[in-house]
């Protein structure tokens, strides 16, 4: 039977209130121990928080409920973790607290955190060959994996989803190792780092099957699986009207693509893996309104910019539409985004 064109003959989204789940957070420092409270429609205690520094040319600083407080990686680079006393010092019920490091709270310097709800501090996962400690939240489609490499080659290693990721971030923590990333659309056997700007390459130390509901599997490198190393995954899963990992093709034109995605995206990362370009991200925080043009860039230090045409876009209702003809967004190349 045929049904009238009307929102109520649409599908019900699992998650009608995506800020239960996932927040970005403004705030400007004070130079002395600050709570940072979250200001959406609901509120959750965070357990990934990643904080950049919008005034100032500072590292991206990812802190975690697995790791522990303190215990900082930076996106912008490729060193080992550091314990870092006045980085993030709490999770709250509400957001979190940072100390006095200039990363994180610098007297008057403006500051974004994004959250997102796991699970806690995680539990044994033993569905792969290698043991994890996963914090799941199965609702958001989004957990936290923390393991210790063991040197062999397709390892699987279990996420605690329940539904296959399409997208995951692999960082050494005991040494120096690449932000080792793996995107549906870039497929298994390809490398590509989210600090750096490098087109995805063959390779077959990586990311080695595609994932399923309860595993992911991986090879043997530093980067991903040493014998001596330890690591965390951050791992994404598709969940309707709450979240989208795919990929586009650019046109080169101001009046660009429009993506649907079925709901209004708060956050949004995009790299085109055609072309040496950096990852582009904003979100509807620092951008209030259409076309949003406020850029971080995962892969580097700086400070926030506002791009000068090139990089706009709209973030709509149901998708986000490209304003500008940037190559980090909207050259006639492949674009992944989430």
């Amino acid at each position: 039977s045929e049904k009238v064109i009307s929102t109520a003959n649409l599908p019900s989204p699992s998650i009608t209130d995506g800020s239960k789940y996932f927040q970005s957070t403004l705030y400007t420092g004070t130079g002395s121990s600050l709570a940072v409270t979250q200001s959406g429609n609901s509120t959750f205690q965070p357990d990934w928080v990643w904080i950049k520094g919008r005034s100032g040319a500072t590292e991206h600083v990812l802190t975690d409920a697995v790791r522990g407080v303190t215990k900082e990686l930076s996106s912008d680079d490729n060193g080992a973790e550091e314990t870092v006393a006045q980085g993030l010092t709490a999770f709250g019920s509400s957001g979190f607290t940072v100390g006095t490091d200039g990363s994180y709270n610098t007297g008057s310097a403006t500051y974004v955190g994004w959250q997102w709800k796991a699970n806690g501090s995680g539990s044994s996962n033993e569905d792969g060959d290698i043991t994890s400690t996963v914090s799941a939240n199965t609702t958001a489609g989004f957990s936290i994996v923390k393991y210790s490499g063991n040197g062999s080659d397709n390892q699987e290693i279990g996420h605690g989803l329940g539904i296959a990721p399409k997208m995951i971030i692999t960082k050494r923590r005991d040494a120096s190792g690449n932000w080792t990333t793996y995107h549906d659309a870039v497929g298994i056997n390809q490398v590509f780092y989210l600090n750096s700007t490098a087109v995805p390459a063959s390779n077959t130390e990586q990311y080695r099957a595609t994932p399923t509901s309860s595993v992911y599997t991986i090879g043997v490198g530093g980067d991903i699986n040493n014998s001596s190393g330890t690591y965390v995954a951050y791992v994404f899963a598709e969940v309707e009207g709450y979240s989208s990992i795919g990929s586009y093709e650019g046109n080169g034109n101001a009046d660009g693509s429009f993506i649907y995605t079925g709901f209004s995206p708060s956050w949004l990362l995009i790299k085109n893996i055609d072309a040496t370009e950096s990852w582009n991200l904003r979100d509807n925080k620092r951008d209030l309104f259409n076309v949003t043009k406020e850029i971080l860039v995962p892969n580097t230090n700086a400070a926030e910019s506002t791009s000068g045409g090139g990089q706009y876009a709209d973030l709509l209702s149901n998708g986000f539409k490209l304003r500008g003809t940037d190559p980090g967004v909207n050259s006639a190349a492949t674009f992944i985004y989430v």
